[in-house]
C-alpha cells in the first residue's frame, strides 16, 4: 500500500546541481516523516536531510547543510531534495524512506518503515 519513488539522479560535474524528488502514497497515519539517505560503495548508510509533516521543520546532515534544500509539495505529495554545489563526496545511491506514526524528526534508518528503490547520483568531472 505504502509506495514511494524516487526520481532525478544522475551523473553531474562538480559544482553542478541536481533535484531529486520522492512521490510518496499509501500511507495510513496522519503524522510522519520522509528522509533522504544515502550510501556510498563501502560506507554505511547515513542521513542526508529529513522532513516533517507536522510543521515543516528539517534536518541536514552536517555535510550537506549550506549546499542541500528538503522541501514538500503538499498537493503533489512529493518531497524534493534540491542538491547544489555537488562533489565527488555526495556520489552514492540516494533514498527516500517514510517513518509513519512518528511525532518527531528523526534521521536514523532504524526509525523508518518504508523504503524506495533509489537513485544513483554520481558526481565526476
Amino acid at each position: 500500500q505504502v509506495q514511494l519513488v524516487e526520481s532525478g539522479g544522475g551523473l553531474v560535474q562538480p559544482g553542478g546541481s541536481l533535484r531529486l524528488s520522492c512521490a510518496a502514497s499509501g500511507f495510513t497515519l496522519d503524522y510522519y516523516a520522509i528522509g533522504w539517505f544515502r550510501q556510498a560503495p563501502g560506507k554505511e548508510r547515513e542521513g542526508v536531510s529529513c522532513i516533517s509533516s507536522r510543521d515543516g521543520s528539517t534536518y541536514y546532515a552536517d555535510s550537506v547543510k549550506g549546499r542541500f534544500t528538503i522541501s514538500r509539495d503538499n498537493a503533489k505529495n512529493t518531497v524534493y531534495l534540491q542538491m547544489n554545489s555537488l562533489k565527488p563526496e555526495d556520489t552514492a545511491v540516494y533514498y527516500c524512506a517514510t517513518a509513519v506514526g512518528v511525532l518527531d524528526l528523526p534521521h536514523h534508518s532504524a526509525a523508518y518503515d518504508y523504503w524506495g528503490q533509489g537513485t544513483q547520483v554520481t558526481v565526476s568531472s
